[in-house]
C-alpha cells in the first residue's frame, strides 16, 4: 500500500523535436529527483501503434480475446491495459488522471501542442525551429549551444547536459507547477 499524498503533484511538459535529447534529459531527471526523495511518475506520447505484451503470454490472450481493460499486477508492479474499440485522442490530462495521486513530480514527455507548462528540449543540430517564441507555455529551454537560439528571450535557458541544474530549477520553481486538472468529473 502506498502512503498518502503529502505534496501536491507537479506536472511539466518536455517538447522538442526528435533527437533532441527529451528522452535522455527526462531519463536523468528521474533519477536526480528520485535521489531527493521524490516520487516521479513519467507520461509518454507513443506516435504510432505500440504494443507492451507478448503474444501467448497470458494477458495478450485476455486482451486478444477481447478484454476492455487487463490489469497485471505482481507485489513490485502493476499494469493496466486498456484496448479502446474505437481510435481515442487522450490529452496529457486524460493520461494524468490514470496515475497514482501520491506522485511529486510528472514528467510528460511529447505532446509538445499541450497547454501543460513545458521545457523545451532543443539542439540546433537537428536542424529543426525553436518553438518558444509561438508557444505560450514554454517556460524554459534546455539546450547544449544557448548561443545558438535564433531569437532573443526572457525564458531560463538551462545546460541540456548538466541535468543536475535542470532538477535544482524544477525544485527552485515547483509551485509554478503544482497541478490542477482540467478534467471535470462527472
Amino acid at each position: 500500500m502506498m502512503d498518502a499524498p503529502t505534496t501536491p503533484m507537479k506536472v511539466i511538459g518536455f517538447a522538442g523535436e526528435s533527437g533532441a535529447g527529451k528522452t535522455g534529459l527526462v531519463e536523468k531527471l528521474i533519477g536526480h529527483l528520485k535521489a531527493r526523495g521524490l516520487r516521479v511518475s513519467v507520461v509518454k506520447h507513443a506516435h504510432h501503434s505500440f504494443d507492451v505484451d507478448q503474444p501467448g503470454k497470458d494477458s495478450w490472450r485476455h486482451r486478444e480475446a477481447g478484454a476492455f481493460e487487463v490489469v497485471v499486477a505482481s507485489h513490485q508492479r502493476l499494469v493496466l491495459q486498456r484496448q479502446f474499440e474505437q481510435q481515442a485522442t487522450l490529452s496529457p490530462h486524460h493520461l494524468i488522471a490514470e496515475l497514482y495521486t501520491g506522485v511529486d513530480w510528472v514528467l510528460v514527455e511529447g505532446f509538445k501542442d499541450s497547454d501543460l507548462l513545458k521545457m523545451e528540449v532543443w539542439r540546433p543540430c537537428t536542424g529543426k525551429a525553436v518553438r518558444y517564441p509561438h508557444d505560450d507555455f514554454i517556460v524554459a529551454i534546455a539546450t547544449d549551444e544557448p548561443q545558438a537560439l535564433p531569437q532573443p528571450t526572457n525564458l531560463d535557458v538551462l545546460d541540456l547536459n548538466d541535468p543536475q541544474r535542470v532538477a535544482d530549477w524544477l525544485i527552485q520553481h515547483q509551485d509554478r507547477f503544482v497541478y490542477q486538472s482540467p478534467l471535470v468529473n462527472p
